[in-house]
């Protein structure tokens, strides 16, 4: 990008600015918004559209996968993302993976009908091979000891069944170095990067 990335303040205020620039963009949009573990992608994303493709669904499986290896994005079927993405933004329904965070593995598969608006999230949705088919790239970005506030609320609620001494043993060993590799390249590419430093929820992913 030229000029840089519009950086903006709060979900809220970036949701507003994500669609206006999205208005004008044609009939058919793909925004791809990245941030690491509990920065907010996921509830930003929601809040865009209701077609929302998650990269966790691209995932391998964890049984059949080195720890360290779990979160690289040599390791997800990003090529698949890319193709998927390619059929929604060309107005196709498309057959998407089905990853479950209850077996840390492939379960299936679902249909996903073209949008107006379809939005990519996760921790590789910038990546080079989905990134051919974005329209607006966002990067979501929020202190680390936030995240992990947010990461352990959203274990106690029980949105993911892991021990929370494992995920904070995943999170600062895994999670944070793997994305931290990466997350310089993704913030270069984008057109907004929004500061969400708001409050702990359970919600933010």
């Amino acid at each position: 990008m030229q000029d840089g990335p519009r950086i903006i303040d709060g979900l809220d205020a970036a949701r507003e600015a994500i669609l206006a620039a999205a208005g004008g963009r044609g009939p058919r949009v793909v925004i791809g918004v990245t941030g690491a573990v509990a920065s907010g992608k996921s509830t930003l994303a929601r809040a865009l559209s209701p077609c929302v493709v998650s990269t966790d669904h691209y995932l391998p499986d964890y049984d059949a996968t080195p720890e360290h290896l779990r979160d690289l994005p040599e390791s997800s079927d990003l090529a698949r993302l890319a193709r998927d993405l390619a059929e929604l933004r060309a107005g196709r329904a498309t057959m998407m993976p089905e990853w479950s965070f209850d077996t840390h593995s492939r379960v299936g598969e679902r249909r996903i009908e073209p949008a107006g608006l379809v939005v990519v999230e996760g921790l590789h949705a910038l990546h080079l091979l989905p990134r051919a088919h974005i329209d607006l790239a966002v990067f979501v970005d929020a202190p680390r000891e936030v995240r992990w506030a947010r990461a352990a609320a959203r274990e106690r609620a029980g949105d993911r069944p892991w021990p929370l001494e494992y995920l904070e043993h995943f999170f600062h060993t895994v999670a944070e170095p793997t994305y931290a590799r990466h997350a310089d390249s993704y913030r270069a590419v984008a057109h907004f990067v929004v500061a969400n430093h708001g409050p702990v929820s359970g919600g933010s992913a």
